[in-house]
């Protein structure tokens, strides 16, 4: 029995967070991201929408067999179709949910689904009840609910409670309402639909005046007692709520909010964060709540003082609390295989057999450049070799040259996705643009740079440089990340990755209608 002061996290980084623009994650990649919020001990993940894609379908079900402890929840619309595919994708799963949706506010009704209200009470009915006919948990969420009528949202609410419901989530779409809004809402819906205390009552906030922490704890002060959120707050726009955020508000100040709390592993948040923004491209701003690189660090001196004096004079949390001691964990470069493997495993990753082999020549790749290999290095490393593609276009060898006053010019060998092997070359306005042009001519396509960074992955002068490559491709959007002591190297997979994420997009282009999401 549930713990009447527990908020269940419904972590949503895998769908509503991959809808972020540049985002593309392949099936190894979901599959990390998704044991690692089991390791953080997340009550449900939200694998994916599996109607949009077979890909995405494929993933949703490779997470529902492998992932334990978790449910795993695939979202679907009322249509038919989309209920049957989310079954199908998330009935391997011990603990499997289907989560359908559908808009309540008039504005949706009007504009987006051009219908009626009575038409969206009937799909309601129908969707949950088909649902429910498929799985024993049945989330229902009327999207859009804070700009819509509380007495017909009330009134769909009710009847999907009666045709099996046993989530019902209030979403805030489009990040529109306010604190004290949402609770008075909450309490109004409560009063309206004599079957809400009969369920768990879940809430959903977007962050687009960045309300949605604030708003989503003002929910469960109402009532609610599920929170869905993403890591780092990704998401559509402006993002979700993110869940570190709230994990360790209610870690660090449960008092205030009458003893809710989470069970939420808090040691594995930096881990994910880290693993998130690696494997998304979505770099954490520095002064990022929680897990920024900033949120413990003091440069003024008199909080410098303090802190070296008694560090609660400044910190409400200990970085330990959220596992930022990792990089205490430190190898070098006489370290053998059988070190590799311990030290992968207290950071919770399992690598043996031939993948081990591969990340100790890594390993070794590193450790002859750099003089100590973190914990944080070793990170990067395995999220760099999951992202290993081998329907893609992959980077067989490269070169680059600076000379004078000549334009930096670039060679490069690509394999194709059929596995043959092709050359390109190109000059450019510098050594990334000729490299990034001489892999447009190797592969045949001619995609559009929208975004690259290059950052460190731990502070000195030999840090690993990570890069980020997002490109469009006749309307499809690819984004790809790479890690290496060489930031040209770097450069050259990530863009790689990119092209096949974007190409692979163009050629499965998703069903109609799918952005509309709670």
């Amino acid at each position: 029995m549930q713990d009447s002061q527990q908020i269940l996290i419904f972590d949503t980084t895998l769908r509503d967070g991959e809808q972020s623009p540049g985002i593309a994650l392949n099936t190894a990649e979901k599959l990390e991201i998704a044991h690692q919020l089991s390791r953080l001990g997340v009550d449900v993940i939200e694998a994916g929408f599996p109607i949009t894609s077979p890909g995405d379908a494929a993933a949703v079900r490779a997470i529902a067999e492998q992932v334990e402890g978790p449910i795993i929840a695939g979202l679907a619309r009322t249509h038919s179709a989309d209920i049957d595919t989310a079954w199908e994708s998330v009935r391997y799963s011990a603990k499997p949910r289907i989560h359908t949706f559908i808009s309540t506010s008039d504005i949706h009704i009007t504009h987006q689904l051009q219908t009626t209200r009575e038409d969206v009470l009937g799909q309601a009915k129908a969707a949950v009840f088909h649902a429910r006919s498929l799985c024993d948990d049945v989330e229902f969420s009327p999207m859009d609910a804070t700009r819509a009528d509380v007495e017909f949202t009330a009134q769909v609410c009710e009847v999907a409670i009666q045709e099996g419901a046993t989530t019902i989530n209030v979403p805030d779409t489009v990040g529109y309402t306010t604190p004290a809004e949402f609770e008075a809402y909450l309490a109004r819906l409560y009063e309206l639909t004599p079957g809400l205390r009969d369920v768990v009552l879940s809430v959903h906030c977007h962050n687009d005046l960045g309300l949605a922490v604030a708003n989503s704890v003002a929910g469960a002060m109402a009532g609610a007692r599920q929170i869905e959120c993403a890591i780092n707050g990704i998401g559509e726009r402006a993002g979700n709520a993110a869940l570190e955020e709230i994990v360790m508000l209610l870690h660090t100040r449960g008092d205030a909010y009458g003893g809710l709390h989470t069970n939420c592993v808090t040691e594995e948040i930096a881990k994910t964060s880290r693993l998130v923004s690696r494997l998304t491209g979505y770099a954490v701003q520095p002064n990022k709540a929680v897990v920024g690189r900033n949120a413990f660090a003091h440069e003024s001196g008199i909080h410098q003082d303090g802190v070296l004096k008694e560090r609660t004079t400044y910190e409400i949390m200990d970085a330990r609390t959220i596992g930022l001691d990792a990089n205490s964990l430190v190898l070098g470069k006489h370290s053998g295989r059988h070190a590799l493997a311990d030290a992968l495993s207290q950071l919770g990753y399992k690598v043996e057999g031939q993948a081990l082999n591969q990340a100790f020549k890594r390993f070794k790749e590193i450790a002859d450049r750099k003089k100590q290999v973190t914990a944080m290095d070793l990170e990067a490393l395995v999220t760099d070799e999951i992202r290993h593609d081998e329907e893609g276009f992959s980077l067989e060898g490269f070169s680059a040259t600076t000379a004078g006053d000549i334009s930096p010019t670039a060679s490069v060998r690509l394999k194709l996705p059929d596995g043959s092997v092709v050359d390109g070359e190109a000059s450019g306005d510098g050594t990334f643009d000729a490299l990034f042009q001489a892999i447009a001519n190797a592969s045949g396509y001619a995609p559009a740079l929208r975004e690259f960074r290059v950052d460190a992955v731990t502070a000195g002068e030999d840090a690993l440089g990570e890069t980020s490559v997002v490109i469009d491709l006749d309307g499809a959007t690819g984004a790809g990340q790479a890690v290496a002591t060489d930031v040209v190297e770097a450069a050259a997979k990530a863009y790689v990755r990119a092209l096949s994420n974007a190409v692979r997009r163009s050629k499965t282009p998703m069903t109609t209608d799918m952005k509309g999401t709670p």
